[in-house]
């Protein structure tokens, strides 16, 4: 059975959640995408909304405040979010796969009981902190630092480009105990945002997702109690690669949507158009990329809810989606014409918000460098 531009056959409680799904973004999400992108406002009320239907929770267990679905599933809500408002759906996927997963994953049984519940209802959003000013891609060059005290963790640095950080009520914060070790010197923690001496200065204007928030996160003397790591000391690399891994999953996701967005458009376009040869290759064309790329994806998910380490799996899926949202937004363009770079279409939006698929959560370079070491790993050991 195809649903919602998806011929992918899937088990029917998925199919019937992907069209609940589609139905809610139409009707809530999608009337207020512009505004969102014209005006430069936080999509909160789109994260109310969310909220309201348990979607802030969805991968995670009933008793700890989610839906007690699936990555999949999740997955599924991000693809359809981003399919008409890609800042909401980005909001999403922070949140769950950066702002929570971690938690859930790595956290001690009081710190999931005291945290998951409230963001899985929407009380607060999580955001996870690794990126800084020097640190990018590159992230083992963390420079901000954390001394053991007497009364806890002492936190100085800052951190740049993090998603949701102003509406954040918890932060996944990665900080060196000991530059000298490298990426063995890192541990991570749990930060709530009203810590005296942590600060958000600024909020990025930016070319695209102007409904998401990005902003900078300042810590100066900021004190955490000892209660606040986040697994075990000096183990910080670890969890947030691991923690990426997944985030890669929605990052593609979210380019699904966006590249579903583009082949939208086109269909509306071309359905009662005579087209040319041309044109039909170019639709063509985009309709095999973004199936491609929604296998790729549901893949990595579904390997994930087997509890198994997707690290390739994850890099194709990111990187292919990210690539091919660019590309069929692109097509697009070209092959509808002027009228596919004004407000009346999507796809114009669409576009400029999709190149930080190509950056976010580990650049293309770094994903080919990621998929290339496995390749040869698994080369190897097959030998």
């Amino acid at each position: 059975m195809r649903t919602g531009g998806a011929a992918i056959v899937l088990a029917e409680r998925y199919q019937r959640f992907r069209r609940d799904a589609r139905a809610f973004c139409r009707e809530v999400i999608e009337p207020r995408a512009t505004r969102h992108d014209e005006t430069g406002e936080f999509v909160k009320d789109n994260v109310q909304a969310m909220a309201e239907r348990g979607w802030l929770g969805i991968p995670w267990p009933k008793e700890l405040g989610g839906m007690g679905l699936d990555y999949q599933s999740y997955v599924i809500a991000v693809e359809e979010v981003s399919r008409v408002c890609a800042s909401t759906g980005l909001t999403l996927a922070a949140h769950t796969s950066l702002g929570t997963y971690p938690i859930y994953k790595f956290g001690t049984t009081e710190q999931k009981e005291k945290y998951i519940p409230l963001l899985s209802r929407g009380v607060y959003l999580g955001a996870f902190g690794l990126t800084e000013p020097n640190a990018g891609s590159d992230a083992a060059g963390i420079e901000s630092s954390a001394k053991k005290t007497d009364q806890g963790f002492l936190i100085n640095g800052s951190k740049r480009y993090i998603t949701s950080a102003s509406f954040a009520g918890t932060v996944i914060v990665a900080a060196t105990l000991d530059r000298k070790l490298g990426r063995k010197g890192i541990t991570c923690f749990i930060v709530e945002t009203k810590t005296p001496g942590f600060s958000v200065p600024s909020v990025e204007h930016k070319l695209g997702l102007k409904g998401s928030d990005t902003a900078e996160l300042v810590f100066e003397g900021m004190l955490v109690p000892f209660d606040s790591v986040l697994g075990k000391e000096y183990d910080g690399y670890r969890i947030f690669m691991e923690t990426l891994d997944g985030g890669r999953i929605s990052i593609g996701a979210f380019c699904l949507g966006m590249a579903q967005c583009a082949l939208d458009t086109m269909i509306t376009w071309f359905q009662d158009r005579e087209m040319t040869q041309l044109e039909s290759s170019a639709l063509a064309d985009v309709a095999v990329q973004v199936e491609a790329a929604r296998l790729l994806v549901y893949n990595a998910a579904q390997i994930k809810d087997t509890g198994v380490r997707v690290d390739k799996e994850c890099a194709f899926a990111k990187l292919f989606a990210s690539e091919v949202a660019i590309r069929a937004c692109g097509t697009a363009i070209d092959a509808i014409g002027p009228l596919a770079i004004t407000d009346d279409m999507p796809v114009a939006r669409a576009y400029r918000d999709a190149k930080l698929g190509e950056i976010g959560e580990g650049t293309s370079e770094v994903m080919r460098m990621i998929i290339a070491k496995d390749v040869i790993k698994e080369a190897k050991e097959a030998c």
